[in-house]
């Protein structure tokens, strides 16, 4: 069976069970998923998380200042909610509406660079006003920028853009495709 690219989806927020249910009925269930370009190939989830997390280790790998301050002010991070903590190290625990995967790669970044979190409380890693939002993947260089496609995205999301151009999220959200099933002739 081969796939085709339909388009590019962008950001879906906490819009993506509606729109997952959405495509589940324009193509049917199982005749669609999300995957990533990357420097010419089409990759899966895992490949775009590993390069997701990628881009925290290298930040963090040369930002030891940020290093630091992460280490020494949390205990733990969160994305969405303090349950969060409950995934460590895996992306395929997602409890909220929305996903929650910056926390689990910053948690497997400072685990690579062989260090552990030693501060005194959960640290939010989310929105503008919490203690954490430098870390926020929208505000953090990708480390290969030169492979985030230049196009423009379907507007499914809630917010719109609210990334840094250049960043890891910007990479993460311009590079998902949506692959349909090419039908048989």
């Amino acid at each position: 069976m081969s796939w085709n690219i339909q388009e590019f989806p962008g950001y879906l927020g906490k819009k993506r069970d509606e729109i997952y249910q959405y495509w589940d009925r324009k193509y049917g269930e199982g005749n669609w998923r999300i995957r990533y370009q990357w420097n010419g190939n089409v990759v899966d989830r895992d490949f775009a998380l590993q390069l997701y997390e990628d881009g925290y280790y290298e930040f963090l790998k040369t930002h030891t200042d940020q290093l630091e301050w992460l280490l020494n002010t949390a205990s733990d991070i969160y994305d969405t909610a303090p349950s969060n903590v409950d995934a460590g190290f895996r992306y395929d625990i997602q409890e909220t509406s929305n996903n929650h995967i910056h926390d689990v790669a910053i948690r497997r970044a400072v685990h690579r660079l062989g260090e552990v979190f030693n501060g005194d409380h959960l640290v939010h890693v989310r929105g503008e006003k919490t203690e954490g939002f430098h870390l926020n993947p929208g505000n953090i260089p990708f480390h290969l920028p030169h492979l985030i496609l230049d196009i423009a995205t379907e507007d499914y999301g809630d917010k719109g853009q609210w990334w840094n151009s250049g960043s890891i999220e910007d990479f993460y959200q311009k590079n998902k495709v949506l692959e349909v099933k090419k039908k048989q002739d």
